[in-house]
Protein backbone atom coordinates (compact mmCIF):
# COMPACT_ATOMS: atom_id res chain seq x y z
CA UNK A 1 0.00 0.00 0.00
CA UNK A 2 1.47 3.48 -1.09
CA UNK A 3 2.08 5.98 1.72
CA UNK A 4 -0.93 8.62 0.68
CA UNK A 5 -3.51 5.19 1.32
CA UNK A 6 -1.90 4.85 4.46
CA UNK A 7 -2.27 8.07 5.61
CA UNK A 8 -6.16 8.38 3.96
CA UNK A 9 -7.22 4.64 5.73
CA UNK A 10 -5.57 5.92 8.81
CA UNK A 11 -7.67 9.58 8.92
CA UNK A 12 -10.62 8.22 8.07
CA UNK A 13 -10.61 9.75 4.58
CA UNK A 14 -12.20 7.90 1.14
CA UNK A 15 -12.37 9.40 -2.42
CA UNK A 16 -9.62 11.01 -3.91
CA UNK A 17 -10.76 14.34 -3.53
CA UNK A 18 -8.39 15.64 -1.13
CA UNK A 19 -4.97 13.54 -2.41
CA UNK A 20 -3.47 16.93 -3.79
CA UNK A 21 -3.17 18.51 -0.55
CA UNK A 22 -2.52 15.31 1.64
CA UNK A 23 0.86 14.45 -0.89
CA UNK A 24 1.45 17.90 -0.02
CA UNK A 25 1.86 17.65 3.08
CA UNK A 26 3.09 13.93 3.11
CA UNK A 27 6.11 15.13 1.30
CA UNK A 28 6.57 18.37 4.01
CA UNK A 29 6.48 15.81 6.84
CA UNK A 30 9.07 13.61 5.44
CA UNK A 31 11.02 16.31 4.34
CA UNK A 32 10.77 17.24 8.20
CA UNK A 33 11.89 14.21 9.22
CA UNK A 34 14.91 13.75 6.61
CA UNK A 35 16.16 17.54 7.62
CA UNK A 36 15.80 16.67 11.09
CA UNK A 37 18.00 13.28 10.74
CA UNK A 38 15.91 10.41 10.06
CA UNK A 39 17.37 8.06 7.29
CA UNK A 40 15.08 8.49 4.10
CA UNK A 41 15.27 4.49 4.21
CA UNK A 42 13.30 5.06 7.77
CA UNK A 43 11.05 7.44 6.86
CA UNK A 44 9.85 5.24 3.55
CA UNK A 45 9.49 2.22 6.02
CA UNK A 46 6.50 1.28 7.84
CA UNK A 47 7.96 2.48 11.23
CA UNK A 48 7.14 6.00 9.91
CA UNK A 49 3.30 5.56 8.86
CA UNK A 50 2.01 6.37 12.24
CA UNK A 51 4.19 9.57 12.58
CA UNK A 52 3.68 10.85 8.79
CA UNK A 53 0.27 9.98 9.25
CA UNK A 54 0.11 12.36 12.95
CA UNK A 55 2.21 15.19 11.02
CA UNK A 56 -0.21 15.50 8.44
CA UNK A 57 -3.37 15.68 10.12
CA UNK A 58 -1.41 18.34 12.56
CA UNK A 59 -0.73 20.18 9.34
CA UNK A 60 -3.83 20.18 7.72
CA UNK A 61 -6.02 20.09 11.10
CA UNK A 62 -9.07 19.39 8.87
CA UNK A 63 -8.94 23.47 7.65
CA UNK A 64 -8.45 24.90 11.53
CA UNK A 65 -4.90 26.92 9.95
CA UNK A 66 -3.02 26.40 12.72
CA UNK A 67 -0.55 24.11 11.42
CA UNK A 68 1.48 23.65 14.23
CA UNK A 69 3.33 20.01 15.12
CA UNK A 70 1.95 18.21 18.01
CA UNK A 71 3.81 17.04 21.05
CA UNK A 72 3.46 13.62 19.59
CA UNK A 73 5.11 13.85 16.18
CA UNK A 74 7.93 15.85 17.57
CA UNK A 75 8.50 12.99 20.32
CA UNK A 76 7.80 9.87 17.71
CA UNK A 77 10.24 11.98 15.32
CA UNK A 78 13.16 12.35 17.99
CA UNK A 79 12.58 8.27 18.95
CA UNK A 80 13.29 7.60 14.92
CA UNK A 81 16.17 9.72 14.38
CA UNK A 82 17.62 7.99 17.50
CA UNK A 83 16.53 4.69 16.64
CA UNK A 84 18.73 5.44 13.24
CA UNK A 85 21.81 6.48 15.83
CA UNK A 86 21.61 3.73 17.23
CA UNK A 87 21.53 1.00 14.82
CA UNK A 88 24.18 2.98 12.89
CA UNK A 89 26.55 3.15 16.03
CA UNK A 90 26.23 -0.64 16.80
CA UNK A 91 27.01 -1.67 13.08
CA UNK A 92 23.45 -3.28 12.86
CA UNK A 93 21.61 -2.57 9.51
Amino acid sequence: MAILDDVKTGLGITGNYQDGALNLYIDEVKAFLTDAGVKAETVDSPAAVGVITRGVADLWNYGAGEGALSEYFMQRAIQLKLKDSTTAESGAG
